[in-house]
């Protein structure tokens, strides 16, 4: 199974795209969608959709799992992030990708198996787990691997067995 982690954003988008198959983890692609704070907001979330549509359509994931949104402050925030969030759901919604949305107690829980986990602790996790040399660069990027490894840990295996019977362009064992 092809997963599509999002760690959603207006200014930063970090995504993170694994193969999970039989307990095991490749890691396929990293990156952001990063926008120009001197741009219209309208551009900002269009540049989100565009790159969302083209990562989509590189990688064809199986599912897209994004986190939910919690906000305690700016409101202001919170709202332009919930504006390029529905965009990125759109983009998964048109492409025919099912959506799976956690939130970061569940995110961190099934990476560290503890929901109180610090953020360094889950970076950790995650670069173990997909056995990588180091972290990507920014945070927005290791939280959208660690959505992921959310959703792999909760599909359960046989479901990813079945599904990756069917895809013959992965190759994890």
């Amino acid at each position: 199974m092809v997963i599509l982690g999002i760690d959603p954003g207006y200014a930063i988008v970090g995504y993170g795209a694994i193969c999970f198959s039989l307990n095991k983890y490749k890691t396929l692609a990293y990156g952001a969608i990063e926008t120009e704070a001197t741009d219209l907001f309208e551009k900002r979330i269009e540049k989100i959709y565009n790159d969302m549509i083209y990562i989509i359509n590189k990688l064809k994931p199986d599912v897209l799992s994004i986190e939910k949104l919690y906000f305690q402050n700016n409101q202001k925030t919170a709202i332009n992030v919930a504006q390029a969030r529905g965009v990125i759901l759109l983009s998964a919604r048109l492409s025919s990708v099912p959506i799976y949305e956690y939130t970061p107690l569940q995110v961190k829980t099934a990476v560290t198996g503890y929901g109180k986990a610090k953020k360094q602790q889950v970076m950790e996790m995650t670069k173990r787990l997909l056995c990588l040399k180091k972290m990507p660069r920014l945070d927005d990027t290791a939280d959208a691997l660690a959505i992921a490894i959310c959703h792999a840990q909760a599909a359960g295996s046989n479901f990813t067995y079945d599904m990756i019977k069917r895809r013959k362009d992965i190759n994890v064992l």
